[in-house]
């Protein structure tokens, strides 16, 4: 696990399919992702694959439950690996939060844990995030912790209505550092 006084990161459990859903399952949330909103039992199978990749090794993702301090779980968390060149050392994140949290400073909280897992624990030169051009609640948390807005993929992720563009925010290591000194 690893926490701060506002959130904590975990490995998902069997038990959190409810939780998850609340997430998952909610058109608000997953507007600005490239699925529409998931079934239980697609969040069942989302669960059990995410056990599944925490086994592997090695690592290539961490999906991890965000949950407040008093254990409900609010957030859903992920670093994957970027994989090919073996020099390449980076990693893409990305998150969801529960509607209802919204507005509440978690969203820079959970990415902020992801930077930590990624750098201080993981040793990544570089993480990079990829977001919605719509979605500017995701580039103010981005922002927030220092990541720099790089530039726009086109053509990048299909959805619902077709194809759609994103923003790609990055931070390298050395930002890091000097952020938390």
């Amino acid at each position: 696990m690893i926490a701060s006084p506002r959130v904590n990161l975990r490995e998902f459990s069997p038990a959190d399919v409810d939780a998850l859903l609340a997430i998952y399952g909610d058109p608000m949330v997953v507007e600005h992702m490239s699925f529409e909103p998931r079934t239980r039992e697609q969040v069942r199978a989302t669960i059990d694959n995410l056990m599944t990749l925490a086994q592997a090794e090695p690592r290539l993702e961490y999906s991890l439950a965000g949950t407040e301090p008093g254990g409900e779980l609010v957030a859903f968390a992920r670093l994957a690996i970027d994989v090919g060149h073996p020099l390449q050392n980076s990693g893409q994140i990305g998150f969801a939060l529960r509607a209802d949290r919204w507005g509440q400073g978690l969203g820079a909280a959970v990415v902020a844990l992801l930077l930590r897992l990624a750098f201080d624990e993981l040793g990544l030169y570089r993480v990079w995030g990829a977001r919605s051009p719509a979605n500017e609640p995701s580039a103010r948390v981005m922002s927030k912790l220092r990541m720099v807005e790089e530039g726009r993929i086109r053509g990048h992720i299909r959805v619902r209505d077709g194809w759609r563009d994103s923003i790609v925010h990055s931070i390298l290591a050395p930002e890091w550092t000097s952020r938390l000194g």
